[in-house]
């Protein structure tokens, strides 16, 4: 279960960067959202058979029209441009252009979004949403992801996320793992007679990590896409901890029946098939949450 199931938003902030790599609590301004790293463009080309599948009016438009809510790092964000960027960015850059089209993303809040698509504002609405079967009753779903839970820890010095009785864990502030996760482990822990989980929540994601990084405390937990990228951008100082959990799809929201979907999964399985797809997740680190197989309305729960 991502943050975004529980709060309908993911107010994930950057990691804040200074020379040599090294995180730092200090110098964090609100929306420093582009001091990470430039990760590289994957090459890919249209397939004039896809494109064929595209529904006339969007075909006759040239372009996808793309609700999407930032910040949401390494998802979607902004760049220090103020450009719009991110894995989930371009990927569907990559599925356009399978489909010969561009893109138009329109900043959104992201309790707005579905409604949007379903009155034909946009087209799509991507913004790392849950594919869920209450909202399967409203829109339509591609999916392109899997996201969970996933724990890391000060790299060499190992913690079991089903056995952290006792120790410092952060979180980031009203996500899941704040309101539901580590207070059901904590209670599970006090019921056996062991030591509460000392949970640190943080108003941003950039601060929980920083105090793992720091050795404040012996562990954090956050959606598994957002996990990974903290450690590939923290240079080696932290490191997974446990296999990922609770794991549930991504999906891009279309209308419900519209013949869009079919031409977003057939694009996404083509890049899974020629290893596009892989390319990118890599580049951004989250290849944890790589599928094998994008299919519409992939609800769990």
């Amino acid at each position: 279960m991502s943050v975004r199931t529980v709060l309908g938003r993911g107010a994930v902030r950057a990691l804040c960067l200074v020379a040599g790599g090294a995180l730092v609590l200090s110098g964090c301004a609100e929306n420093t959202e582009g001091d990470g790293a430039e990760v590289a463009k994957v090459s890919v080309e249209k397939v004039d058979e896809l494109a064929a599948t595209v529904p006339d009016g969007v075909k006759q438009a040239g372009k996808i029209v793309v609700g999407v809510n930032v910040p949401y790092q390494p998802n979607e964000y902004k760049d220090a441009s103020g450009k719009i960027v991110g894995f989930d960015v371009d990927l569907f850059d990559a599925v356009a252009t399978t489909l010969g089209l561009t893109v138009d993303y329109v900043e959104s809040s992201f309790e707005k979004i579905i409604p949007a698509v379903q009155a034909g504002t946009y087209d799509v609405g991507m913004s790392s949403i849950t594919d869920s079967r209450e909202r399967e009753q409203q829109v339509d779903f591609t999916t392109y992801f899997s996201a969970g839970i996933q724990w890391a820890q000060q790299t060499g010095k190992p913690i079991d996320p089903n056995n952290a009785c006792g120790k410092k864990v952060a979180v980031q502030s009203t996500t899941v793992e704040h309101t539901d996760e580590i207070p059901a482990k904590s209670a599970q822990c006090v019921a056996e007679g062991k030591p509460a989980i000392d949970m640190k929540a943080f108003d941003e994601q950039s601060a929980a990590t920083n105090a793992l990084v720091l050795g404040q405390v012996d562990a954090m937990s956050a959606d598994s896409p957002v996990t990974a990228y903290a450690i590939k951008q923290s240079e080696g100082k932290i490191e997974a901890a446990g296999p990922l959990f609770d794991s549930a799809p991504y999906g891009w929201a279309v209308q419900k029946g519209s013949p869009l979907a079919v031409s977003l999964q057939k694009a996404v399985q083509h890049l899974i098939d020629n290893g596009k797809y892989g390319e990118i997740t890599t580049n951004w680190g989250v290849q944890e949450g790589q599928i094998e197989t994008s299919v519409i309305n992939g609800a769990v729960s």
